[in-house]
């Protein structure tokens, strides 16, 4: 239950961070913007680590797979598409495109066993579900 609450609720932020983002871009600019949000996310991860335990920062040179590290990277090219998706379309399309792109990423990720995540068993009931989300955007659109 917990991880359906916490699953909604990182959905509900990255919805309302978009439209900040979006506002704080049409005043600045979007790598302007997107810099803003990764300063202030590692302060405030900084912030909370020292408050929550301050585990080993070296445990980072053993990560392995090293790709693993460039979560960071992807999060500022994450930032950036988010803005530019919204403020080209408008939160509601922009997310329910989003939400289906991750979907089909999170679902050939599993299906093929990428980066170390176990191997599902192919489902048509699941392909059909992310028939019935796409169907759902053009309904929205139309």
């Amino acid at each position: 239950m917990f991880g359906i609450l916490i699953s909604l609720l990182s959905g509900a932020l990255m919805s309302i961070q978009g439209v900040f983002n979006s506002e704080v871009t049409k005043q600045t600019s979007v790598w302007v913007s997107a810099g803003w949000v990764q300063l202030t996310a590692f302060v405030t991860c900084v912030a909370l680590w020292l408050f929550t335990g301050r585990q080993q920062v070296t445990g980072l040179f053993a990560v392995s797979p090293w790709y693993m590290l460039t979560g960071g990277i992807i999060g500022a090219f994450i930032t950036y598409t988010v803005i530019q998706g919204m403020s080209l379309l408008g939160p509601a399309r922009s997310v329910m495109l989003i939400v289906v792109s991750q979907l089909l990423v999170a679902y050939l990720i599993e299906a093929f066993g990428l980066f170390g995540v176990d191997k599902v068993a192919f489902e048509w009931r699941r392909v059909i579900g992310m028939g019935l989300a796409v169907i759902g955007i053009i309904i929205f659109k139309w």
